[in-house]
């Protein structure tokens, strides 16, 4: 017992000190590329600065009568709180922006972290994230796939007003331009439009009112790519054009890991990926009465976790965020140029057209619905299921 838990030590103590080995080989950490020789500090700064969601324990139960800690199960949903907190930084405070501990942040910074605390107030809370899984065909704590995860986002980012994102999540490895552009142009819309809202997302709402209102004009992108890049293994003809996702401007990583085991991949080094580990129980934590929140447990102050980009389970999610049109254009002549090289067993396809054997692209829109006690009116794209699981909060 006692060698037992010595032995536990030292596994944890050599995580800690796990360092980047001596290189001339660029690190490339989502879209910024390090040389470890000269600013080895600076890569850990900048790994540092990313948002790390974790497990946690102790929050209120979800849906009521639910788990109240996401152990065991929870790491996709957090790693998908990671990327889509990654784009709130880029949309907010930029690419570059980086965390200092102690260091006093912007209100826009504890803003974005509100948005992923453990309550069911919160519009990316791992509450909303489980409950919206159910639409998706998951109960509550079983474990999420990299597209389900990206389903759960993009129905959410629906009620968030203040973000005002457009989630794009690709069909049958294809990414189609014309109809990124028709969802990201939006027309003036009445703020006051859709305010009925299911009792799953109502509170949350109040907690993310937009206070800029609606606009014409592009919708910052969240484009997620859910791919399957092999059988049983990755495929090594895929490892180079998904190792250039990472060298984009407009990276947001990767969702994947292995078998039940979720990580956040942030780069690369040779043929290793780099990757933020969810599997860390941590208590939860709630904003301070000003606001803000105390953040030294949202920030892995460590070096990061390293796997051979062999291992990588071949069921993946890419993610990208472009913020303004001409990002996203930049981001197609990249596609065009590092990805769609290949010849054959191209990792996805970019095409300008709606394909025409397709459904119609609809952009989404958050539907009109309206509650009365339990009873939920759903929009007619059935956006979200009905179930006796989710809460019913009180006007």
């Amino acid at each position: 017992m006692v060698l037992s838990r010595y032995e536990n030590q030292i596994t944890l103590l050599s995580d800690y000190l796990e360092e980047f080995p001596e290189t001339d080989e660029p690190v490339w950490i989502l879209g910024r590329q390090h040389h470890l020789k000269a600013d080895k500090s600076k890569l850990l700064l900048d790994i540092s600065a990313r948002l790390w969601f974790t497990y946690r324990r102790k929050f209120s139960p979800i849906g009521g009568t639910g788990p109240s800690s996401d152990a065991g199960w929870g790491c996709m949903l957090r790693c998908g709180q990671m990327m889509l907190a990654q784009a709130l930084i880029c949309r907010h405070l930029g690419r570059d922006w980086q965390w200092e501990k102690h260091k006093k942040q912007p209100e826009e910074y504890h803003r974005i972290l509100r948005c992923f605390l453990d309550r069911k107030d919160c519009c990316y809370s791992i509450h909303q994230m489980a409950q919206m899984g159910v639409g998706e065909g998951k109960s509550i704590g079983e474990w999420f796939g990299p597209n389900t995860v990206a389903q759960v986002l993009k129905k959410l980012a629906l009620f968030d007003e203040w973000n005002s994102l457009a989630v794009y999540v690709s069909m049958d490895n294809t990414v189609v331009i014309e109809d990124i552009k028709k969802m990201c142009w939006c027309p003036p819309q009445s703020s006051s439009a859709a305010h009925g809202s299911t009792h799953l997302h109502r509170s949350a709402l109040g907690r993310n009112k937009n206070t800029v209102g609606f606009c014409a004009g592009w919708k910052p992108l969240l484009l997620i790519i859910p791919l399957r890049l092999g059988i049983n293994h990755i495929n090594p003809v895929y490892i180079d054009a998904f190792k250039e996702c990472f060298k984009m401007p407009q990276s947001l990583g990767a969702l994947g890991g292995k078998p039940n085991n979720a990580y956040y991949f942030i780069g690369f080094l040779g043929n290793e990926l780099i990757y933020l580990d969810p599997h860390t129980t941590q208590s939860f934590v709630d904003s301070e009465e000003n606001g803000t929140v105390d953040d030294q447990s949202f920030h892995c102050q460590q070096a990061p976790h390293r796997m051979k980009i062999m291992n990588l389970d071949p069921s993946v999610a890419l993610g990208f965020f472009c913020k303004e049109e001409c990002d996203f254009d930049n981001w197609c002549s990249l596609v065009q140029k590092e990805i769609l090289k290949q010849q054959s067993l191209r990792m996805f396809e970019l095409v300008q057209k709606h394909p025409p054997h397709w459904p119609p692209f609809i952009p989404p829109t958050k539907p009109e619905v309206t509650t009365t006690g339990a009873e939920l009116i759903e929009s007619t794209d059935k956006l979200f299921e009905l179930e006796e699981e989710f809460e019913i909060l009180s006007v």
